[in-house]
């Protein structure tokens, strides 16, 4: 094999050490990112969970006496559909599963009001906002940011922004696309109704429980107009949470793969050189004896 292919391996070999070293940083740093993350959403989970608890006992006791606005269903003719993705990529196929997710959606379940314009997304993170800004949905990006300081203020605004939506007639339905968070290497991908509020279905044990008659200060009204909000600014930020936590997830396993793969290319590469070099050497043996030969003779 002539040496310009020798090189040429040389030249792999070195690129693909190169490449190994970040992915291997990287894989550290998504793995220190992954541990906060996990933190915070595994405090933050049975705090949600008591939460939503204490809204379904809100809703089963209050039928009939207080109305509760976010709960109120109405025919469907416009949507808001929150579209949670990552600001980065090389997260494998994490942000591509939750656009294929969205386009769903709008491909299928809201096709009609789609064609209408009637169909509104709000990108949180820039790979959503960067894949669907080309497209003729309605899109909203004051929210893109969030991840570069995720505060539970910040995301508030943006709960607001579709909460107000719907209490003024904007939206009849608010529906989340995120990841759920399971461990570093699975992320469930969902999409769930935000608002209105869905009720949960109760089992028939729970049906045969005595609801409990709450006595509340100052009255019904005040503490319902006052949680309720609070409990569903709660449930945003717990799904922004979550898909923060599976993103780092998702990255930490793909460069995880990637470094994996670059030791199994790398191995390749130099059983190519070897075999190379040795030819060559073989190459130059038999010109050196063949000209050793010819010069006896």
């Amino acid at each position: 094999m002539p040496g310009g292919k020798l090189k040429e391996v040389r030249t792999r070999i070195q690129s693909v050490i190169s490449t190994q070293q970040i992915t291997k940083a990287m894989k550290m740093v998504s793995a220190a990112k992954l541990r906060r993350a996990q933190d915070a959403i595994i405090q933050m989970r049975p705090y949600s969970g008591k939460l939503t608890e204490i809204l379904n006992n809100i809703l089963s006791g209050s039928e009939g006496d207080v109305e509760i606005g976010f709960a109120k269903k109405r025919e469907v003719k416009s949507v808001l559909i929150v579209l949670i993705t990552s600001d980065k990529g090389l997260c494998g196929g994490f942000n591509s599963n939750l656009i294929k997710m969205t386009r769903s959606l709008l491909q299928d379940k809201y096709k009609a009001l789609a064609k209408q314009g009637k169909v509104e997304l709000m990108t949180i993170g820039s790979k959503g906002y960067g894949y669907f800004k080309r497209e003729p949905h309605p899109i909203n990006k004051d929210f893109v940011g969030l991840f570069g300081s995720l505060t539970f203020e910040k995301v508030s605004k943006a709960a607001d922004y579709a909460m107000e939506g719907f209490l003024t007639g904007k939206y009849d339905s608010v529906e989340f696309v995120y990841s759920k968070f399971k461990n570093a290497a699975t992320q469930i991908f969902t999409n769930e109704q935000f608002l209105p509020i869905p009720k949960v279905e109760t089992t028939a044990s729970a049906k045969s429980r005595k609801v409990p008659d709450f006595i509340y200060e100052p009255d019904k009204k005040q503490i319902v107009e006052y949680l309720v909000p609070k409990i569903l600014k709660t449930q945003f930020f717990k799904a922004i949470l979550d898909n923060n936590a599976s993103e780092h997830g998702a990255r930490m396993t793909a460069m995880d793969k990637a470094s994996d793969n670059a030791n199994e290319l790398l191995r390749d590469l130099k059983i190519s050189y070897n075999r190379a070099r040795q030819a060559a050497i073989t190459t130059e043996l038999t010109e050196i004896v063949s000209g050793a030969a010819a010069l006896e003779r």
